[in-house]
């Protein structure tokens, strides 16, 4: 019979319960899914996903002016206004 060995790994709560929720929904664990991770990164001698950095994110723009024009946040709060531009009551 192999050893055993345990793994303790500190994280935010939130997060644990979240990945624990999430790994229960697709019928496994946080456990079983921390081996998975480790047999897979022996079997392919790397980590079992690429890692990169994150580009950043672009500006939220509209229109040929590349800029000229922000789109808010919370484009329903501009209705009045276009309705105005075009008109309509």
């Amino acid at each position: 019979m192999a050893k055993e060995a345990t793994l303790q790994v500190r994280m935010d709560s939130e997060l644990k319960e979240q990945v624990e929720l999430l790994y229960k929904q697709m019928g496994t664990s946080f456990a079983e899914a921390v081996r998975i991770f480790a047999r897979q990164s022996v079997e392919d001698r790397a980590m079992p996903f690429i890692m990169h950095l994150s580009l950043p994110k672009p500006e939220r723009t509209l229109g040929i002016a590349n800029g000229k024009y922000e789109i808010p946040d919370d484009i329903d709060e501009c209705n009045y206004e276009i309705a105005e531009m075009f008109g309509v009551k």
